[in-house]
């Protein structure tokens, strides 16, 4: 297993190397200081498994976390910090489990060993996820009713006020229970990205990207539509756009 350790501070990045690299499962260990850091090591190492501090000196670990929910193969995040008050916001990141400082190695093994059965279970579940992704059309539960929405007229979705809205080509708007989270897992990562915490698009209906205010951006979509992209999720918009 490859694990990479996110902290600002050195000496804690020390202590935990120190406690992952005495588990047999870990092949290679990576540290990095940053947001920044941590975003070039996974696109360019692939770690199964993130040690992230929530406070950093350039950012969050929670929005890199959140940034990292839909990418495919994305490492398990582990939340390593001093702060218990973030534990069930680490949990709505999608997190495997949250540690506090002072380590230890009995808590440290249990997040390894947790991560590596989701990985032995991963690929039983690959070619599902896979089938479900490329089926040209989406149901929408709401109440008793399921729509079917072909994929390829989707414009964007929005999570508000405790539901999901798909926008689609023609003006339509479908209300669903469903979270955007579950309904990314059933999209083509490749074609559909989130770009906000209550946003995701179809990168294919995407004509214009322009700066906004405060270091974020907005979409134009071919209908004229105004998507805006949150500042956690710029540097992955941009690279699926093609223009990084």
């Amino acid at each position: 297993m490859k694990v990479l350790i996110v902290d600002d501070e050195p000496l804690a990045r020390e202590e935990l190397h120190y406690l992952v690299e005495q588990n047999p499962q870990v092949d290679a260990i990576y540290e990095a200081e940053g947001v920044d850091a941590a975003r070039k090591i996974v696109a360019s190492q692939h770690p199964q498994l993130m040690f992230l501090d929530i406070q950093l000196t350039d950012g969050s670990g929670m929005a890199l976390a959140e940034s990292l929910k839909d990418l495919p193969n994305r490492p398990y995040i582990v939340f390593a910090t001093a702060y218990d008050q973030y534990a069930l916001d680490a949990f709505d990141a999608d997190a495997i489990d949250y540690l506090l400082k002072p380590f230890s190695q009995d808590r440290v093994n249990d997040a390894i060993k947790r991560v590596q059965k989701i990985i032995t279970a991963v690929p039983r579940q690959t070619t599902q996820a896979s089938s479900i992704q490329e089926n040209p059309r989406l149901s929408l539960t709401n109440d008793e009713r399921t729509i079917i929405v072909q994929k390829t007229a989707i414009l964007y979705i929005q999570a508000q006020g405790g539901e999901t809205v798909v926008y689609a080509v023609g003006g339509h708007q479908i209300a669903s229970k469903q979270t955007l989270t579950n309904l990314l897992k059933q999209l083509n990562p490749a074609q559909f990205i989130r770009v906000h915490r209550s946003f995701a698009v179809n990168l294919n209906m995407v004509s214009e990207f322009e700066p906004s205010f405060n270091h974020t951006y907005e979409l134009t979509l071919k209908d004229g539509s105004k998507v805006p992209v949150s500042r956690s999720y710029v540097a992955d918009v941009k690279k699926a756009l093609g223009l990084q």
